[in-house]
């Protein structure tokens, strides 16, 4: 099958490129390296791959991007942690809408010339920022309030894209909803503005590589956002990758939604503790709580169970073991000063 994946060097989509290209099929990439600017992913010297340097805004490339491509994943987004949504609330809502609004059009046109097969949405489990129904299903995002970040409202607007785009135009979809991705190849965003907890810098203001990064410099008692009581389900990226294929890959997935996540529940404060253990084992755990952001989500569970009965797809991977694989990508980025 052949594949363009906009967002290609993003963080997701360095894992999905990889993924594709290891289970045999063409990979189309495009990014135009906005957010972390230019670098040079492995997955350049596959021979089934092949990159493009360009704006995902741009119809008219797309257009020509996706002649004899049979899928399409609709990735590229401004996006980023918490303070990131918080300081460019109305930039990433008017990005991301032109983002969106390219990619129907573009994907429209290759289905209506009878090339396209499907698009694939990445939406975001902010989707259920306001959900009060926990473990949180598929579904829930129509009944529950919209979300009340700009972010959390535009990712709920990609879906309504699919709607429209399926009863207008019967373009078959897929969407997807990552939970916490969790990995390697993150690195400070270019335009992101400058936050500190305590006396750390942080560097994407995502809370796993933060905590590390504040617990290899050696910040003692740790600082965490809120009580710590906040509920999330970290999801390793190569887990998320496998199952974004098989949601190209199953006929099962065609005109469906599902929730990609880990069944795991782990709070920050309980996260915290386990990164403090595995860098300063022996010395006592201690933090404090800086005011939280006021989009902070108490509560992030979804319900599994649809990807698992539908595409056969299960998060294994313990949280224990992605720290090990972070944590050692993280205090490399530290001592190369990206960090």
């Amino acid at each position: 099958m052949k594949i363009l994946v906009t967002g290609a060097a993003g963080f997701i989509g360095g894992y999905l490129v990889e993924e594709l290209l290891q289970a045999g099929h063409e990979v189309i990439g495009l990014d135009n390296f906005s957010k972390y600017g230019p670098l040079k992913q492995r997955s350049w010297e596959h021979p089934a791959y092949h990159f493009v340097e360009g704006d995902a805004k741009d119809v008219h490339l797309l257009q020509s991007l996706l002649v004899g491509v049979d899928q399409v994943v609709a990735g590229a987004a401004r996006i980023g942690g918490i303070s990131y949504f918080h300081e460019f609330a109305y930039d990433l809502l008017a990005e991301n809408e032109r983002l969106t609004a390219a990619i129907f059009d573009a994907a429209i046109d290759a289905f209506r010339r009878g090339t396209l097969k499907k698009i694939n949405v990445l939406s975001s489990s902010m989707v259920f920022e306001n959900a009060a129904v926990w473990p949180t299903p598929e579904g829930e995002q129509r009944r529950c309030p919209p979300p009340a970040s700009t972010y959390g409202f535009q990712k709920l607007a990609t879906e309504y894209y699919t709607q429209g785009a399926w009863e207008q135009y019967r373009l078959p979809f897929t969407i997807i909803r990552p939970f916490n991705c969790v990995g390697i190849g993150e690195r400070r965003a270019l335009c992101e503005k400058e936050v500190t907890s305590g006396n750390v810098r942080l560097a994407m203001s995502h809370v796993v590589p933060d905590l590390i990064q504040k617990v290899l410099k050696g910040q003692d008692p740790l600082h965490i956002l809120g009580d710590g009581r906040q509920v999330r389900h970290y999801t390793y990226g190569a887990d998320l990758a496998r199952g974004i294929r098989l949601c190209i890959e199953r006929p099962e997935a065609i005109n469906e939604d599902f929730n990609l996540s880990t069944a795991e529940s782990t709070t920050v404060l309980q996260l915290a503790e386990m990164i403090w253990k595995k860098i300063r084992p022996g010395v006592p755990f201690r933090y404090i709580s800086d005011p939280p952001y006021p989009y902070d989500v108490q509560k992030r569970v979804p319900s599994v169970e649809k990807a698992e009965r539908l595409l056969g797809f299960r998060a294994a991977t313990p949280l224990s073991d992605i720290l090990d694989i972070v944590i050692p990508w993280v205090r490399q980025q530290v001592e190369y000063g990206n960090i």
